[in-house]
């Protein structure tokens, strides 16, 4: 499928300066005389299919409910208010990738594909935001949509779908085959079918940087080429085995240095990673809880000790317990460096403990950590 433009009067140089991240458009015969590219039958039939990306949703009586795909059966397109949306159809149809060719005014670093939405008379996905921008191109029937740039972002408690619970819409379109509505990031909108209609999505990439930071990393622990190996010849006997020593912590920031970070978070990150405990390790959690009175009542009478299977570190202002890092500082500091020294405390290293470290406590022992000495 070739059309020679998708924006109507629209330049693409016009949209991009005037509209792109901007402000919303509604491009009336963005596609002149436009028709849809596959049928509700062919869609249907890929919604089917275990390499497809499908989702059925439906708003009977009161409530909302999603269905992922593989949808091998569907609600009667004669019931209302029921959706399926079919993700990158361009995929699978050669029309549909031609068409999305024609949105390449857009570089293809952003272009992300084609969803197309079958939807009952009365169906739709709920008032919502998006993240990214889209082009909604109406293909059959109509439907009608409504928007607004709104700061409450509040969602409906208990419901599958990421639904506004405040929806205030400033304005409000009905769509006809060939009309394009486009959306930037962050525009609230919610469309709704008047009776049956399909509506094609032209989604764009926009992955967060802390997405893309992960994906970095994880980019970047496929190229390390560190050498060599952790070494102590001149290693001293020590009266606080459960500190990171001076010794090991240099060597890492000399090696896991170059990787990137700061100092503290080389530091974290050790201490994580050693008192981590093995993959076959597991605590028996405590099964019935107790108040922090209670339990503090029988810690001071009996003390507490580390289970077998706990590993706890410290350095500086942080302790590391089975693989968590928390803060501490004053007497509940000394409290944990001696605990994690001595794997046990007694009743009178115990009377010290603030209510936020009794409670630390509690936390620990309900998951199987520490035990009553």
């Amino acid at each position: 499928m070739h059309v020679d433009n998708v924006l109507g009067q629209l330049t693409p140089r016009e949209f991009l300066r005037t509209y792109w991240q901007k402000k919303p458009v509604l491009i009336r015969q963005a596609i002149a005389q436009f028709k849809p590219v596959l049928s509700r039958e062919a869609l249907f039939a890929l919604a089917a299919q275990d390499d497809v990306e499908s989702r059925l949703i439906t708003h009977f009586g009161a409530q909302w409910k999603l269905t992922h795909g593989p949808l091998a059966s569907l609600p009667p397109t004669t019931r209302k208010r029921w959706t399926v949306l079919v993700q990158g159809v361009n995929l699978h149809h050669d029309a549909a990738d031609q068409l999305l060719a024609q949105f390449r005014f857009i570089p293809d670093t952003r272009l992300d594909d084609l969803m197309v939405s079958y939807a009952s008379d009365g169906g739709g996905v709920g008032p919502h935001l998006d993240s990214y921008d889209v082009f909604l191109l109406q293909a059959h029937g109509c439907r009608r949509w409504r928007i607004g740039k709104q700061r409450d972002h509040t969602l409906v408690d208990n419901v599958p779908l990421k639904l506004l619970r405040n929806f205030a819409p400033s304005k409000e379109y009905l769509l006809e085959p060939g009309d394009m509505l486009y959306l930037p990031p962050q525009w609230a909108h919610e469309g709704v079918a008047e009776g049956e209609c399909m509506t094609y999505s032209i989604g764009f990439r926009a992955p967060s940087w802390q997405e893309l930071g992960e994906a970095y990393l994880g980019f970047l622990a496929e190229q390390v080429d560190l050498r060599g190996r952790y070494r102590d010849p001149q290693l001293q006997p020590q009266t606080r085995p459960a500190r990171v020593s001076d010794d090991m912590l240099r060597q890492a920031r000399q090696q896991l240095g170059t990787l990137g970070g700061k100092p503290r978070d080389v530091l974290i990150f050790l201490g994580e990673y050693l008192s981590e405990p093995k993959p076959s390790v597991w605590f028996p959690s405590v099964r019935s809880s107790m108040s922090l009175p209670a339990f503090k009542q029988a810690a001071l009478k009996a003390g507490l000790r580390l289970a077998r299977q706990s590993r706890m570190l410290y350095r500086d202002k942080y302790i590391f317990i089975n693989g968590e890092a928390l803060q501490a500082g004053g007497d509940d500091r000394l409290i944990l460096q001696g605990f994690a020294d001595k794997r046990s405390l007694s009743p009178q290293e115990l009377r010290g403990c603030s209510i936020d470290l009794n409670q630390a406590l509690l936390d620990w022992f309900e998951q199987g950590w520490i035990q009553f000495s």
